[in-house]
């Protein structure tokens, strides 16, 4: 049985508390460039941790489907962990549901509220005694940075369209074939792609068509 945990950190995490807390528990904090996740537990756990704020942002942009994808490309158990009071979601009870619904439903990830870093520190450390003394299993850093292609600009350029997102974005880009096919399409063209209703394909339209307008500067 090993005598000590060990925790591979992203040397972005700027958690102090969070940090402390897992060395207090006998945790040995290893921290290195991580391109997938926050907190590599074994080569089959890996945990990427949100702030509620940083959650809504990562669901509004899109940015949540394509992250949970790279960990389940890459982990067996990925596993998000969503640190901050309920009572601090700004979105709709409905919408934070439906999330954690297809979170879990359609893409296996299992979700743990936590109420601050010193929960988080404490459920992280659990899962690394389950991991690494009960299993054997070591902390193993995988999907290492991936070399872009045209593909990836393109599916990035569309997915930040409004409402769009990674998925959708790869679904545009099957049908138009290009940016410039979609930027050319009318709106009852963009409604025939799935999911694509009235309301996002006039908001598709009008960003990819509408004269730009310079944006004043806001003063200090």
């Amino acid at each position: 049985m090993k005598e000590s945990l060990k925790v591979i950190v992203d040397e972005r995490e700027r958690n102090p508390d969070l940090i402390e807390g897992l060395e207090s528990n006998g945790v040995q904090v290893d921290q290195k460039t991580i391109h997938i996740g926050d907190y590599v537990i074994s080569e089959k756990v890996c945990i990427e941790r949100k702030t509620v704020s940083d959650f809504e942002s990562s669901l509004m942009n899109g940015r949540l489907f394509d992250q949970v994808r790279r960990l389940k490309e890459n982990y067996q158990l990925p596993i998000i962990i969503i640190e901050g009071s309920r009572d601090e979601f700004r979105l709709g009870r409905n919408v934070i549901t439906g999330a954690l619904v297809a979170l879990y439903v359609d893409n296996g990830i299992e979700v743990i509220m936590s109420e601050d870093a010193g929960e988080t520190a404490e459920i992280i450390t659990t899962i690394a005694k389950h991991e690494q003394m009960h299993n054997n299993r070591e902390p193993t850093l995988k999907g290492g940075r991936r070399a872009y292609t045209v593909s990836h600009f393109q599916e990035y350029m569309i997915g930040n369209l409004p409402g769009i997102g990674p998925k959708l974005a790869r679904s545009l880009l099957k049908h138009f074939k290009s940016i410039r096919n979609i930027a050319n399409s009318e709106i009852k063209e963009l409604m025939n792609v799935e999911k694509i209703g009235k309301k996002k394909a006039e908001a598709i339209h009008k960003t990819l068509n509408e004269a730009y307008k310079e944006i004043e500067e806001l003063e200090p």
